[in-house]
C-alpha cells in the first residue's frame, strides 16, 4: 500500500530514504509519522493489518509530499526480511537509513517453549543483524548511511524474569557497539537509542495506568524516541551520535 502526503520538507530528512520495521504502533509507528512530516521517503512494515491501514491514515493526515509504503510482513524470517527490501529497492532510489524497532515482549526462560524463544530471538535480534546486512549491501554502495538500533533499557537493568528479552537487548547493544567500529570508515554511521519506559503494547498497564504515569513523569511518550531518532538523522557528517539513553524523569533505573 502506497500513499502521498503533503507539508513542509526538513531541510535535511528531506528526500531521505529511510526503512522502518516495526512501524505498525508504538515507537515505530510514531518515527514513520515524524520523518514524513519532515519529508524523508519511507518503507515500513509490521505485523497486524489493522495497524498498518491506521499507521497509513496517520502518516496521511499529518500532510507531507515524501512517498510513504507500508505492508504487513513477518521479520522473523529471511522470506519477510527479503521482501521488506525488494520493496525498498522498487519504492526508493537507495536506501539511506535503516531504523531497526520491531521487537516483541517476553517473560524469563521459564516461560514458554523452544519455538516461543526461537520467535523472539529471531524477532529482536536476528531480525536486526540481517536487515542491518541487507541494507549495508546497498548502502556500501553509495559510501554514506545510517542504521539506527532501537534497544532497551533492559540491556543494562537485566531486571528478573525478563532473561529470554534481556538477552536479545544486551545482544543488540553489543552488535550495535561492535557493528560501527566494523563500518565507520566506509561512511556508514551506527547509533543504538535504549529508551526506558515507554507508552507502547509492550506496556503492562491499561490506558488509563499510563496516561498517569505519564502525567507522574514516570513514562515516555513514543513522540519522545521519535523526537531522539529524528535528531540522531539530522546531525552533520561530522557528527555521530553513537549511544543514547532515554529516560522518565522519575525512573531510577
Amino acid at each position: 500500500m502506497t500513499t502521498a502526503i503533503n507539508s513542509n520538507a526538513s531541510a535535511v530528512l528531506g528526500g531521505m530514504n529511510v526503512v522502518i520495521t516495526g512501524a505498525t504502533t508504538g515507537i515505530g509507528r510514531a518515527t514513520a509519522i515524524l520523518l514524513a512530516q519532515k519529508g524523508a521517503n519511507i518503507v515500513f512494515t509490521g505485523s497486524n493489518q489493522d495497524h498498518l491501514n491506521e499507521a497509513l491514515n496517520d502518516i496521511k493526515a499529518v500532510g507531507s509530499e515524501a512517498k510513504v509504503t507500508g505492508f504487513v510482513a513477518d521479520l522473523a524470517t529471511k522470506e519477510g526480511i527479503e521482501e521488506l527490501f525488494n520493496r525498498a529497492d522498487e519504492a526508493l532510489e537507495k536506501v539511506d537509513v535503516l531504523i531497526n524497532n520491531a521487537a516483541l515482549a517476553f517473560q524469563g526462560i521459564t516461560d514458554g517453549d523452544y519455538e516461543d524463544w526461537q520467535r523472539i530471538v529471531n524477532t529482536n535480534l536476528l531480525g536486526y543483524m540481517a536487515c542491518t546486512r541487507y541494507a549495508l549491501d546497498r548502502m556500501l554502495q553509495n559510501g554514506s548511511g545510517h542504521i539506527v538500533h532501537v534497544g532497551s533499557m533492559s540491556a543494562d537493568v537485566r531486571e528478573k524474569g525478563s532473561s529470554v528479552y534481556v538477552a536479545t537487548k544486551a545482544g543488540i547493544q553489543g552488535f550495535a557497539e561492535s557493528l560501527r567500529k566494523e563500518v565507520y570508515e566506509q561512511g556508514i554511521k551506527v547509533t543504538l537509542i535504549e529508551p526506558g519506559a515507554v507508552d507502547t503494547d509492550m506496556q503492562p498497564y491499561s490506558t488509563d495506568e499510563k496516561k498517569e504515569k505519564q502525567q507522574n513523569l514516570e513514562m515516555l511518550q513514543a513522540d519522545d524516541i521519535a523526537a531522539a531518532i529524528a535528531y540522531t538523522l539530522e546531525q552533520p557528517a561530522r557528527c555521530d551520535v553513537v549511544e543514547l539513553k532515554i529516560r522518565p524523569h522519575l525512573q531510577m533505573i
